[in-house]
């Protein structure tokens, strides 16, 4: 077995997005077995690996039309840094095949331009296997209190950074 301090961060992007009202879009995670989640019922925005050679803003878009199907949106801000978690110990050398500790994340906040009826996550772009069940708006603040507590403190460093963005 690996040890987790000999493993790599996965490198991945995260996407906030804000509708007209400051409002953000928060997916509920279809339960996988497998997934890294694990069994629970937990919300979070769009996010996910940058290929090779991949421009993280690129990524970003990409992986926010993968989930989401949208394609109207604009980046209008992104965290300084890349932000860090770990897998707990339980989920090591079992998500992602074993290959990662735990993903570090650049996070894009873009701003919404289309109509709702634009977002589907039955039916994600390029056919992608769904991961949401539903989606819905909310307040950015409640963010960290719905997404699986080993990424809470990752989502209060995106709160406090897009704060500035979110609805009051």
């Amino acid at each position: 077995m690996v040890a987790k301090d000999d493993l790599p961060y996965r490198p991945c992007v995260g996407v906030v997005l804000f509708n007209g009202e400051g409002l953000v879009w928060a997916g509920e995670r279809r339960f996988e077995p497998d997934d890294a989640e694990g069994a629970g019922y937990w919300w979070q925005f769009p996010q996910g690996g940058i290929d090779k050679n991949e421009d993280p803003a690129e990524a970003a878009k990409r992986e926010l039309f993968e989930e989401t199907s949208i394609r109207s949106a604009e980046i209008i801000g992104e965290t300084e840094g890349w932000l860090t978690y770990d897998l707990p110990d339980e989920m090591i050398g079992v998500a992602w095949k074993g290959r990662y500790r735990g993903q570090k994340q650049k996070w894009f906040a873009m701003r919404f331009t289309g109509p709702d009826s634009e977002i589907d996550v039955d039916n994600p772009g390029d056919d992608h296997k769904p991961e949401f069940s539903t989606w819905r708006w909310e307040r950015l603040e409640r963010l960290p209190d719905l997404i699986v507590p080993f990424k809470r403190d990752v989502y209060v460093e995106v709160v406090a950074a897009f704060k500035h963005l979110a609805a009051t």
